[in-house]
């Protein structure tokens, strides 16, 4: 089966030929397999014969000037489109650490919402028209992505602490920041799609736990984000496609909101930070594609994440609904060898 056939099986909550497999190793790591024997020439994707999406993005920030404003032997600071500047290692894996922000109050945020508008030139259409040909012919499973929401606004836009504060002193704010951005995206997506690029999935990311709780509560999440989810899910379902919700932490209190929203899928189901897969399966896994699940932190240990994967496998994938993936990002602490032994067992176990 092609990635699109077998997600489309996993979607209808119906068996394939094995789960899907979609899953996102670490550039450090791809390093690490590379220097391990992983072939350069190949992607990830085609040595482990897993599923491969391809992705119809836009530009929907404020297009403030991206520049390097510091560099040296260890570490790169960038701005960003999003008036934010970033700091990140040169030479390893790690959280992008935001140091300033330019929208830090309604005052700048109304500056930067005049600077973003669904214009034409935000779609990419030379890089679309030289791939989207190929990923159709390799039959992958096509994402729409979109940026807004909590976990965007705060982590790369205004700040965690300031949008904290403003859930509670201007959440009128917040919600302004979410739907804009939300609406442009979408409205952009839609030139796209005219233009003949569909595709079969709107891909969300909101990050709305950490470990055993959550950044708000279930009533903040039902009046201010829920009503954004709701938009986009609407969106995706009036074109007959999907949707995804990849949200990290401890996000359990949420998920049957998440349903009554409309998200058809759930990533990653963070154990590590309180997430229980088989229990989620067992709540909500007539309403929900489930997409991850296997402890990360695990990986680095064979015996270990093996005998996870032999628990949990064979329940995820009941009845279809199951995309195989590590409960977050594949680190640096998993060898090429644990790699090949982990990819063997999930297609043996996944297979129907």
């Amino acid at each position: 089966m092609t990635s699109k056939e077998r997600f489309a099986r996993m979607f209808d909550h119906k068996e394939a030929d094995r789960v899907a497999m979609w899953d996102f190793p670490w550039p450090g790591t791809l390093r690490r397999w590379h220097d391990e024997g992983m072939p350069r020439d190949v992607s990830y994707e085609e040595y482990f014969d897993v599923d491969n999406v391809g992705r119809v993005q836009a530009d929907n920030s404020p297009r403030y000037p991206k520049a390097v404003v510091a560099e040296d032997d260890t570490f790169i600071t960038e701005s960003t489109e999003w008036g934010a500047r970033v700091r990140n290692f040169k030479n390893q894996d790690s959280t992008p650490d935001y140091v300033d922000f330019t929208i830090t109050n309604p005052d700048k945020w109304r500056e930067a919402k005049e600077r973003i508008t669904p214009t034409k030139d935000r779609v990419p259409w030379d890089y679309l028209k030289e791939n989207y040909p190929k990923w159709v012919k390799e039959g992958r499973w096509l994402l729409g992505d979109v940026f807004f929401g909590f976990d965007n606004m705060h982590s790369s836009v205004v700040g965690t602490e300031t949008m904290c504060i403003a859930l509670v002193e201007d959440p009128q704010w917040c919600v302004d920041m979410y739907t804009h951005s939300l609406k442009v995206n979408l409205q952009l997506l839609d030139l796209a799609w005219d233009a003949g690029y569909v595709f079969d999935m709107l891909n969300l990311r909101d990050d709305l736990g950490y470990k055993q709780s959550q950044f708000f509560s279930l009533d903040t999440y039902r009046e201010l984000i829920k009503p954004v989810h709701k938009m986009a899910a609407d969106w995706a379902h009036k074109k007959g496609i999907k949707i995804r919700l990849h949200s990290c932490g401890y996000i359990m209190p949420f998920v049957a909101d998440f349903i009554d929203a409309g998200i058809d899928a759930l990533h990653p189901m963070e154990v590590k930070a309180g997430m229980d897969p088989a229990l989620v399966k067992q709540r909500f896994g007539k309403n929900l594609v489930l997409h991850g699940g296997i402890n990360a932190m695990l990986w680095k240990d064979i015996d270990a994440v093996l005998a996870e994967m032999e628990r949990l496998i064979p329940l995820l994938k009941e009845n279809g609904g199951y995309i195989f993936a590590a409960d977050h990002s594949i680190p640096n602490d998993v060898s090429f060898e644990n790699m090949k032994k982990i990819m063997a067992l999930a297609k043996k176990l996944g297979t129907y």
